[in-house]
């Protein structure tokens, strides 16, 4: 099956008797058993047949061998973490999601080592390769809010050589318009809650990989955790995956537009999108990525930045992404506000900068809020 096939029929069972089109919900926490056997389905902290549709599905979208669905993206993150040892290093690009950027702190204080660096040349990451105890690489790309682009099959070419494993978090692209295993990486990292799951009603996260030993790992943790998203949760977010081509196809068309639409504005400064020809690695996101994507940050130079957000009609002022709903924020007041500003600044994170989710409404009534809110700011 090609790839929006999968997304309707991947991980659907035959019915049981009662011919659903749609999969019933699993809510049950426990399973009748005889005491002798061993079950197929024990707890619900371990088995859920919902879960386990959802798991297929994902793993289908990337030809993978395994899928591993969690509560949260958060959640899912903290796992792959959990199995780096005390003693080992994490690299790290230096610009990534302000909640990876605290899990990092949390690791730290277990005894990992979290170096970050630039990722985006082949001279930053071999540099950032060198130390010998290096175990595991976190790209996130397009990142989160500059949509800087890194060269998964470079990174994980170097990875490679050290023995480190490479995650990616492609929460920005989503399996559409990124495929990170094909391009080399043991692990794709998913929040389902964002483009995935699309509607903004259901938090989850996934780990999409090949390795068995990694399954075994990754399932062993989430079980004694116990992190784990419940049977309608795991329907809500199986239920997005339906209609993720057609929302990210109409999300990156609207982009698109938006994007000519603020260069041609003269109170914003730089456009921070990777499809457009003067970004710093927009060659790299052709070759990786089918599409830039459906997320745009950029510098307002026309007043205070709340008071644009607040001229918005359309566009919500909130945090998350990939609804079907066009959301903005400011990031060093909202997503990453619990970032120390002398890194926020480093990595050039200010208060003018402005990011920009959208969602499918249609695009010229997003053309045209937009311009309504700049023109407000002359």
């Amino acid at each position: 099956m090609r790839f929006d096939t999968r997304l309707v029929h991947g991980g659907r069972r035959p019915a049981t008797g009662t011919g659903d089109v749609v999969p019933p919900i699993h809510l049950s926490t426990t399973y009748e058993r005889r005491v002798q056997d061993e079950p197929r389905y024990f707890y619900g902290r371990g088995e859920n047949p919902s879960r386990e549709e959802l798991e297929e599905c994902l793993a289908g979208l990337e030809a993978a061998r395994f899928a591993t669905v969690f509560s949260s993206g958060q959640a899912a993150a903290a796992t792959v973490l959990a199995l780096v040892r005390p003693g080992q290093c994490v690299v790290s690009a230096d610009d990534v999601y302000a909640g990876t950027d605290a899990l990092f702190d949390l690791a730290a204080c277990v005894g990992v080592r979290v170096r970050y660096a630039d990722l985006t040349t082949p001279e930053g990451i071999a540099a950032a390769l060198a130390d010998p105890d290096v175990a595991l690489v976190w790209v996130e790309t397009p990142t989160n809010p500059l949509l800087t682009v890194v060269d998964v099959v470079e990174v994980c070419r170097r990875a490679r050589e050290r023995g480190a494993r490479v995650v990616v978090d492609n929460t920005f692209a989503s399996p559409v318009l990124q495929q990170p295993l094909a391009l080399g990486a043991d692990v794709s990292l998913y929040s389902t809650t964002k483009s995935v799951a699309g509607h903004a009603d259901v938090l989850g996260g996934a780990l999409v990989y090949q390795d068995p030993r990694l399954h075994a790992a990754v399932r062993s943790h989430r079980t004694v955790a116990g992190n784990v998203p419940g049977g309608l949760d795991c329907f809500l977010v199986r239920r997005g995956l339906y209609t993720l081509s057609l929302r990210v196809h109409r999300q990156v068309a609207s982009a698109g537009r938006l994007v000519e639409r603020l260069r041609a504005s003269p109170l914003v400064g730089a456009v921070h999108y990777p499809g457009l020809p003067d970004h710093p690695q927009h060659a790299v996101a052709q070759a990786q990525m089918s599409a830039a994507g459906a997320i745009v940050s950029f510098d307002y130079h026309g007043g205070r930045a709340v008071e644009l957000l607040d001229r918005f009609a359309l566009f919500t002022c909130g945090v998350s992404l990939g609804s079907v709903h066009s959301l903005v924020e400011c990031p060093a007041l909202m997503t990453h506000r619990l970032v120390p500003a002398e890194v926020r600044a480093r990595r050039g994170i200010g208060e003018s900068l402005i990011r920009l989710s959208v969602g499918i409404e249609d695009s010229d009534d997003l053309v045209d809020d937009l311009s309504r809110a700049l023109a407000d700011g002359v």
